[in-house]
């Protein structure tokens, strides 16, 4: 996996949730042999022993169950550890969802059926913001009494947190939550972590304007997951293969943000390439 990665020619890799503890050894067996750079890594890592599947939203600081808050705080912290020990500056991290709600998926049927430009769905539209801001400020609270102490170890450990936007509206925090909620959490340690795909499928769902976000949104990003969106919600596609406007909107990061290319594993070898040739061009560092 690391060699055929290496080999479309990227230096470094973030390592993703999923990964068994038992794949781990072997990485550290290829960076020895390859040289090459872990950057960051994604929680879970490894992924639970209990959890058969590839989930990263297994536990959510989000939960009504304190075992589970309590659980994926734990986790978040052998992620660190594992972070730290791989030389990997940075920690993705799903806060989680408010699970009780369930707006996205109404509104993705309705764009999807060319409903978007219209009364119905502005109505839908707003009766998913009245709800999900009716309930946010519980959930806000939970994941910030979890946060706190990750944020911290992760300090005293030489790795800063980057919290990811979701795809999802039921997702904690909201993008118009997200500045004063990295405000309370007033550390050093901890940043925002842009994925350019969830982004677009909230601007294509009329959630959000992803220019006008990352006007107030980019200054506070630590790294970035680069894909692209072909409309409405085919995301994971290589960049430049989709409607992201990469030009307008990379130049608005921080020089120092960590940037990682995260595609379909179905994309082929050869597109990677050209889009990461195309990058290099077009974003020199």
């Amino acid at each position: 996996m690391i060699e055929e990665i290496l080999g479309l020619g990227f230096s470094g890799v973030e390592l993703g949730h999923g990964m068994r503890a038992t794949l781990l050894e072997g990485v550290l067996e290829a960076r020895k042999k390859h040289n090459f750079q872990i950057g960051s890594v994604h929680n879970f890592l490894p992924s639970p022993v209990e959890v058969l599947a590839d989930n990263p939203d297994c536990y959510e600081f989000t939960s009504h169950r304190s075992s589970d808050r309590d659980r994926a705080v734990r986790l978040t912290r052998t992620t660190i550890d594992w972070a730290a020990r791989l030389g990997a500056g940075f920690v993705v991290v799903h806060c989680g969802r408010i699970r009780s709600l369930d707006l996205t998926g109404r509104l993705r049927a309705m764009v999807e059926a060319g409903k978007s430009p219209s009364k119905e769905y502005a109505a839908a539209k707003l009766a998913a913001v009245i709800r999900r801001e009716r309930v946010g400020e519980v959930y806000l609270q939970r994941v910030l009494e979890c946060l706190t102490d990750i944020v911290d170890y992760a300090g005293s450990k030489g790795v800063k947190v980057g919290i990811e936007n979701r795809e999802h509206y039921e997702a904690v925090p909201t993008e118009r939550e997200l500045v004063a909620f990295l405000r309370r959490l007033d550390s050093a340690h901890v940043g925002y972590w842009h994925d350019f795909g969830h982004a677009q499928i909230k601007h294509n769902l009329g959630l959000l304007d992803h220019w006008q976000w990352l006007e107030s949104a980019a200054p506070l990003a630590i790294g970035c997951h680069v894909h692209d969106v072909v409309w409405p919600f085919r995301d994971h596609r290589a960049p430049f293969a989709g409607e992201v406007d990469f030009s307008r909107l990379v130049p608005l990061f921080p020089k120092s943000c960590h940037l990682v290319m995260e595609l379909s594993p179905g994309t082929p070898a050869d597109d990677v390439r050209k889009s990461a040739e195309l990058w290099s061009q077009r974003f020199p560092q």
